[in-house]
């Protein structure tokens, strides 16, 4: 799409009679050429407005199909319990935090007695202005840690330090946020305004936990804040995410081949009746 490498030029001279978008940036490429994008119900709900150069083609449940690259590292015992504070935190692309972020995380851990966070960032600037930011809101930097990028085996690893992981938005964690609650680290999420924001929603209605779900900032504190005050039962759904993901349409590679291939099938009676 509109990423290093892109190819998007050769699908603007339409080399193909149906072109359809899937993956990477959920949203637009804003080229004529491409004819179709695909979502589901939570990225882009039925009814509501679609301002997007392509059609929309509605996967029933999910828009990730996730497979973790093996079994990996396992997910351990929640950190809290042997640290005996909570630490919160966050894996996602540098790029897609703000002040605006760090403000909201500064109320979580402010109200958290003695907690943690712990930021991929990259060294330099970055973690200067994360620290700075937090800093004016409350939280201490010795409070504060970083991690910079490691091999998938290590940085799964690094869950294992993580009680609860705080998601970015406007723009959500995707394929990182389904990384943690591989590891067991439930994810709050606020959801967004626009499909890229709302990849958090998507996730937890399909892992059936709702409740991980904010719609305002003040809920998205009471949420983490909650569930930062009841370890046993944090305990429990960290040994519990695992089985639960591959329970769910996230992980069901042939459900979600049957219903993919249903989209193209779709697609391509569309273009051989002359329906666009």
């Amino acid at each position: 799409m509109h990423m290093a490498g892109t190819r998007l030029r050769t699908f603007a001279e339409k080399p193909a009679p149906v072109q359809i978008c899937w993956l990477a940036y959920p949203g637009t490429t804003g080229v004529d050429g491409i004819d179709y994008r695909v979502t589901d119900p939570y990225l882009d709900p039925p009814g509501a407005p679609l301002p997007y150069a392509e059609a929309s083609l509605w996967l029933p449940h999910c828009f990730w199909c996730y497979d973790p690259g093996g079994v990996g590292p396992s997910v351990g015992e929640l950190p809290a319990l042997a640290q005996g504070h909570v630490t919160f935190g966050c894996f996602n692309n540098f790029m897609k935090l703000n002040r605006e972020v760090f403000a909201l995380w500064a109320r979580v851990l402010v109200a958290t007695r003695g907690s943690r966070l712990l930021l991929r960032a990259p060294e330099g600037w970055a973690r200067d202005f994360a620290s700075g930011v937090l800093e004016e809101h409350g939280v201490a930097r010795e409070h504060v840690e970083f991690v910079g990028m490691q091999n998938r085996h290590d940085y799964l690893a690094t869950h294992r330090k993580v009680d609860i992981a705080l998601d970015s938005f406007p723009y959500n964690g995707h394929t990182t946020s389904l990384d943690a609650f591989w590891m067991g680290v439930p994810v709050v999420t606020l959801v967004g305004d626009t499909v890229a924001g709302r990849a958090g929603l998507c996730q937890a209605h399909n892992l059936g936990l709702p409740e991980l779900v904010a719609s305002t900032p003040d809920q998205f504190v009471d949420i983490a804040t909650a569930l930062a005050g009841d370890l046993p039962k944090l305990s429990a759904l960290r040994q519990a995410l695992r089985a639960r993901l591959v329970g769910s349409p996230l992980m069901d590679a042939a459900g979600f081949t049957r219903d993919m291939e249903g989209l193209f099938r779709e697609a391509w009676r569309r273009y051989c009746s002359g329906v666009t």
